[in-house]
């Protein structure tokens, strides 16, 4: 299983902390933001492929920050499939 923590950057939210096992999201955990919608969010991505969650939540803006916790999500999830490349793991298509 693979861990990253993520420091966002243009929203409410610090920090996601991500766990994955076989290109498969085990966990997503937001820290700060907007409860219910980062609870919902997490939950909703539980159980999916790493780049179907990405192709959903890229480019998702809030109030016009040009980013949003959801789009943080995707540019997470991204930084770890190519960290994941480079050490040669299974993440990459």
């Amino acid at each position: 299983m693979k861990r990253m923590e993520y420091q966002t950057e243009g929203v409410c939210s610090s920090k996601i902390i991500i766990e994955v096992d076989n290109h498969i999201i085990q966990s997503v955990q937001f820290i700060g933001g907007c409860p219910g919608n980062t609870i919902g969010v997490s939950k909703l991505c539980q159980g999916k492929n790493i780049d179907d969650v990405i192709q959903l939540l890229t480019g998702i803006d809030c109030r016009g920050r040009g980013t949003s916790c959801p789009d943080q999500l995707a540019k997470a999830l991204i930084q770890m499939k190519e960290k994941s490349s480079q050490e040669g793991n299974v993440y990459v298509n």
